[in-house]
């Protein structure tokens, strides 16, 4: 049975053109179908639209208990999502069962933050009562990224769900396996058909939902991507945009901290997930002193260490990027920095001519006249050397993005000066950047999103606020200038 495209619980063949997906690890086909088709599309969206009433108006609790149920049935899927996950973008297993687990646990969170953010409220007044309530918008098309493809899109999938919404999700093209896992799990959970339906493909199919009778967006990958997706809804506020772009973060290593520690948080910051997370340090600041070069060391030797491997390697710490496509941006964009006046402190070294594994790079940039404000995803960290701790906030607020950032010092007096400075919606102190809590809200200002932040705070962009005047009977109406006697005014 082929799974191109899910409507109203069964899978069809696509109608639009093939395509696969490689394993970038291996070298293997990890996904082979079709396209959804524009008329798929607009299928699919019917779909959503014509479950959207029943499952709108079911009692929050039975929305739960289904959401439970998913999880249960997911938790057991457990194993072949991860595997799913690893053949398409390539990653270690120990870091995908990782991803599994997280999917599993949004759905305990997403209740929480429902309730707490998005639920039911009522207060007294002298005629009666005040009530607040919240409404789901309705259709909400979901696009998923290659790097997280499975708790990324569930991030938004199941607040979607519990406030009332249904679904259309597009998966990346680049990662699409652990879709049909998903909808598997939540069609044994109970979940109605129609409530989420899914098409495969890449830009056109993209091109055709955003032109399809939704209601919401929600996306989640490149700034590019995502201004597009801004200008092409402008004008229409009665659809609900919430986009998560990405960000060139800073990483400030300062004195007083022991080197070691400080090369193990830089190093986890900017090459975990061989640096395809949003959240990766970009650029590292460090002073012009021995202790800025000792941790330059440090993390030139992690490097070097590091063991590289296909997923299937239980000793690899790092895969490969998605594509031999992306690693051949990387290397582009690092030789574009040197051509600039970079210095490679310890340059990509590529695995194999044309493979997608590359060991991390190490650029000095300090010299590189307008530095590009770009975020390249992949394992290559920038570092700009300062004078003072004054103009490393500086340099680290000089980008157009806002996502994440991060102080590595053991001085309390640095760390608030950093808190109330630096410009980003994520903030570590000796901790990696390159992580997150789905218990607290996931997001930045300027060019990393429109002001929707995901992950706790999820459930306010999946719902609308309603407030209600409550008195239980009509009475007549009296108020200082008006008494609501009609006949005594001469009013007929």
């Amino acid at each position: 049975m082929t799974k191109d495209v899910y409507i109203s619980g069964v899978w069809h063949r696509g109608q639009g053109a093939g395509f696969q997906k490689t394993c970038p690890a291996r070298g293997d086909v990890s996904w082979s179908g079709h396209a959804a088709s524009p008329s798929q599309v607009a299928q699919a969206v019917n779909s959503a639209r014509s479950a959207f009433k029943d499952w709108s108006r079911r009692p929050q609790i039975e929305r739960s208990d289904i959401l439970k149920a998913y999880a249960t049935a997911f938790g057991q899927r457990r194993e072949a999502i991860a595997l799913a996950i690893s053949r398409d973008m390539g990653k270690p297993l120990w870091e995908s069962r990782m991803e599994a687990d997280a999917m599993a646990g949004k759905v305990g969170i997403s209740i929480a933050a429902q309730s707490e953010r998005a639920g039911h409220k009522t207060s007294s007044a002298a005629f009666g009562g005040i009530d607040l309530s919240h409404r789901p918008h309705g259709v909400m098309a979901v696009m998923g990224p290659y790097n997280f493809p499975g708790h990324l899109p569930n991030g938004h999938i199941v607040p979607a769900l519990l406030a009332g919404n249904t679904c259309v999700f597009k998966p990346s093209e680049l990662a699409p396996s652990a879709a049909a896992l998903m909808v598997e799990a939540m069609s044994e959970s109970g979940l109605p058909h129609g409530c989420v339906n899914i098409v495969n493909g890449g830009r056109d199919t993209g091109a055709a939902l955003i032109e399809a009778d939704i209601d919401g967006l929600l996306f989640t990958g490149s700034a590019e991507t995502g201004l597009y997706f801004h200008k092409h809804f402008a004008g229409r506020p009665e659809v609900i945009l919430a986009l998560e772009m990405g960000g060139n973060n800073p990483l400030i290593v300062w004195e007083p901290c022991e080197v070691e520690a400080a090369a193990d948080i830089a190093f986890l910051s900017a090459y975990l997930t061989s640096g395809q997370r949003c959240s990766c340090a970009r650029r590292l600041i460090i002073p012009k002193t021995g202790f800025g070069q000792s941790v330059l060391e440090a993390i030139s030797e992690r490097i070097e260490a590091v063991t590289l491997g296909s997923y299937s390697q239980e000793e690899a710490f790092l895969g490969p990027l998605v594509s031999s496509h992306a690693a051949l941006n990387a290397l582009l964009f690092q030789q574009k920095l040197i051509d600039q006046g970079a210095k490679a402190i310890t340059p990509f070294q590529t695995i194999q001519q044309g493979s997608a594994f590359l060991r991390p790079a190490l650029i000095d940039v300090t010299s590189v006249p307008n530095l590009p404000d770009q975020e390249l995803f992949g394992p290559l960290l920038q570092v700009i050397r300062v004078d003072s701790f004054d103009e490393a906030i500086r340099v680290a607020n000089h980008t157009r993005f806002g996502l994440a950032a991060g102080l590595v010092s053991d001085d309390e007096a640095l760390w608030q000066e950093a808190h109330m400075s630096l410009k980003s919606g994520v903030l570590a102190r000796n901790r990696p950047t390159a992580g997150a809590a789905s218990s607290v809200p996931f997001g930045g200002p300027g060019l990393s999103g429109n002001h929707r932040p995901s992950a706790y705070y999820a459930a306010d962009y999946c719902t609308w606020p309603q407030s209600s005047q409550v008195a239980d009977r009509a009475i007549i109406q009296s108020v200082a200038g008006f008494s609501g006697d009609w006949k005594k005014k001469g009013v007929s």
